[in-house]
């Protein structure tokens, strides 16, 4: 069943609502680094009994930027305002994807009591300077450092290479589909440069390798799911298990022969998962 989305509008920053129906559950999305809405649709359209809002983080999409800086404190804040001014009933499942797991996670372990149940899809759950991707975190640090001390409209044009974007595309699409990584690199390719400034990209791209969610685990008491790839090249699924251990009340869900993208690979799987752990 293909759920038909609506555009809003909230102050700066722009959102979606999937089946706008108040009296189903609401389920907040909050998407990856350098992706927008779009890169959740698959899984909303999936969630027929829930009402899904999923806004672009500031500084992405259609979202403008964020005065004072692209740091995981603003982007709690900016949170924390945006389901306050949604003026909800009752508080919502919230649920992050890779950067997005970071944000939430955060914002949950301050403001646990204005949602219900947290879900992560592909959480970073380990310090990316430290992981199995080391090197190429490094590599990419150095990048964004590059782009962000070029002149503005240079520096735009460094940091929406299309070069880039298909290794990266390529090393973290795991299915042998061609439709599927065909469908993968479309949506990146469309979506991936679709943020605001060098400034605020490089700001969060700092934010998600600075920090990871295993930071705000033990203060988060609202039942988790986890849901993992089991061949994520950027928390590898040993660490996934030793995160959710870390959780006063979390649980595992794990995919395989998928990675980082099981919002693209596995849509439909990962919907399944959600909707048992939120009956």
């Amino acid at each position: 069943m293909l759920i038909m989305a609506s555009h809003f509008k909230q102050k700066n920053t722009a959102y979606w609502i999937h089946n706008d129906d108040k009296k189903l559950p609401t389920i907040v999305m909050i998407h990856g680094f350098r992706g927008t809405h779009h890169g959740l649709e698959l899984i909303a359209e999936n969630m027929s009994d829930f009402r899904v809002i999923v806004p672009d983080l500031p500084g992405f999409g259609e979202s403008q930027s964020m005065n004072g800086g692209h740091d995981i404190s603003n982007y709690v804040e900016w949170l924390y305002d945006f389901i306050k001014n949604l003026d909800l009933a009752e508080p919502p499942i919230l649920l992050g994807h890779s950067f997005g797991s970071i944000v939430t996670s955060c914002y949950v372990s301050k403001f646990p009591k204005t949602i219900s149940k947290l879900i992560l899809v592909n959480p970073i759950g380990y310090p990316a300077l430290n992981g199995p991707k080391a090197i190429m975190s490094k590599l990419s640090l150095v990048y964004y450092q590059i782009g962000q001390k070029l002149p503005a409209k240079l520096g735009k044009i460094w940091l929406s290479s299309r070069l880039v974007i298909l290794v990266m595309s390529s090393t973290m699409a795991k299915s042998r589909n061609l439709k599927i990584r065909r469908y993968i690199h479309g949506q990146h390719f469309r979506h991936f440069n679709s943020f605001s400034d060098k400034q605020s990209v490089t700001e969060a791209f700092r934010a998600s390798i600075q920090h990871n969610v295993r930071e705000y685990a033990a203060d988060i008491p609202n039942p988790t799911l986890i849901i993992a790839g089991d061949r994520d090249d950027i928390t590898p699924i040993e660490k996934q298990y030793e995160l959710a251990e870390l959780f006063p009340n979390a649980e595992i869900e794990v995919l395989e022969k998928v990675g980082h993208l099981t919002h693209y690979e596995k849509p439909m799987e990962v919907a399944n998962k959600i909707k048992k752990f939120l009956r």
